[in-house]
């Protein structure tokens, strides 16, 4: 199912050499990574801009693997989350990445790539409030549990490519999605249970 059929045309403009396409993705997609990044890098604009052009040297050479399956930033947030996740991982870092549960294009559109468009103003803010809720579940899952989550659901990657990231045999890689999508379920329903929830029930995509 592609649901950013706009996003898809930037990217086939961008990567057929058109240089008022690089201007557009690059002054629509840099402010955005921008704010992503600064937010969760402690308020450090030296290290967000290098995280962000970093990004974008990563992703830009990959622009024909966009499936337009989720948003186009939503593609490019989860190349910045691994630079920033890279960035605390280096020697002599003592600080970790500041994790947000506040909305941002990465939950966002996931969320679209999981559920069925639609256009009424009651599905839109259903939309918007599962976005917040799931953005929150997220956040608080054990890391390999939210990369392996995204990698399944937003990227589409196989199990089998899942168990080559994260270096596990075939049948772990199963395991591990297994208690990732059980924790996830867990910690959604938790929320909406919570005194003053007000999101929808969790929908059957995981």
């Amino acid at each position: 199912m592609r649901l950013s059929s706009p996003d898809l045309e930037l990217t086939r403009r961008v990567l057929a050499g058109d240089e008022q396409a690089f201007r557009e993705f690059f002054d629509g997609c840099f402010p955005v990574l921008y704010r992503f990044a600064l937010a969760r890098l402690r308020q450090d604009p030296d290290v967000a801009e290098e995280i962000v052009q970093a990004t974008l040297c990563k992703a830009i050479p990959k622009l024909a693997t966009y499936r337009g399956e989720a948003s186009l930033l939503t593609w490019l947030c989860t190349f910045c989350r691994h630079e920033i996740s890279a960035y605390f991982s280096r020697p002599g870092s003592r600080s970790k990445a500041v994790e947000l549960t506040e909305d941002n294009p990465e939950v966002a559109s996931a969320l679209e790539s999981l559920m069925t468009s639609a256009n009424d103003p009651e599905s839109a803010l259903q939309r918007r409030e599962l976005t917040r809720l799931v953005h929150v579940t997220l956040d608080h899952l054990p890391g390999r549990y939210a990369d392996a989550l995204e990698w399944k659901y937003v990227e589409g990657l196989s199990v089998h490519d899942i168990a080559a990231r994260l270096a596990l045999s075939h049948k772990a890689a199963e395991s591990l999605l297994t208690r990732a999508r059980e924790a996830f379920r867990d910690g959604f329903s938790a929320l909406t249970r919570s005194p003053g929830a007000r999101g929808p029930a969790l929908p059957e995509v995981l």
